[in-house]
């Protein structure tokens, strides 16, 4: 479900899982800041010719929420999806590092302009964006722990057979992203899976405390 969906969803009274977007979306109407996922969606390879670009892009622009990541999916264009970010008007925060993280890995080679050291120090900026009237989300990009970091020489083949067989198979839209991360959960043998676990911890881990941090502030 994302914003597109949302209303039919209730309308039918059915059950959904929300994307990031989604996400976003209910939790700005609960009054709920903040909240912890493993990658965000972005702007798609090939996107110049497919136009395939996430709903968590547009959302990130409207809705004042801050989510805490691994940066975006490595099976995106990054580039692309940072440049998109930064034509919204959506900061994106390195936490620990000046290098967008790309998810499986910590290394992109993509420079952010934006860094933190602390939970305290993100939170002051978040307060002084939303009281200063600048609505829309931020991007905390917090790298996956050392000991998961899928070796590159492993990860990006991996991504880019994976890319090459959705390709072949004409799979694109909403089942590009499911399919792509299952076919390299099992080019991988599962380890992709476990790193996906362990980054979505670690995420959690930092979300929860910038949250008491801006707790703090707003007391």
């Amino acid at each position: 479900m994302s914003r597109r969906d949302i209303p039919l969803v209730l309308t039918e009274k059915q059950a959904g899982a929300t994307t990031v977007a989604g996400t976003m979306i209910v939790a700005a109407m609960a009054g709920i800041r903040f909240f912890a996922t493993g990658g965000i969606g972005g702007v798609h390879r090939g996107a110049e010719n497919s136009w395939d670009v996430s709903a968590d892009l547009e959302e990130f622009a409207r809705s004042s929420v801050a989510v805490v990541c691994a940066g975006a999916k490595l099976i995106l264009d990054l580039p692309k999806t940072l440049e998109y970010l930064e034509t919204r008007g959506v900061p994106v925060i390195g936490f620990g590092t000046k290098e967008l993280p790309a998810f499986y890995t910590s290394r992109s080679g993509i420079s952010l302009e934006e860094s933190a050291d602390t939970a305290e120090e993100i939170a002051q900026r978040l307060r002084v964006k939303w009281a200063a009237g600048l609505s829309g989300g931020v991007i905390i990009a917090n790298p996956i722990p050392r000991e998961y970091s899928l070796d590159p020489s492993v990860i990006l083949p991996a991504v880019e057979k994976a890319v090459e067989e959705a390709e072949a198979k004409k799979i694109g839209g909403k089942r590009l992203t499911p399919f792509l991360l299952e076919r390299i959960v099992e080019l991988t043998g599962g380890d992709s899976l476990e790193s996906n676990i362990a980054l979505v911890k670690h995420n959690a881990s930092l979300a929860s405390s910038i949250a008491i941090a801006y707790s703090a502030l707003e007391a």
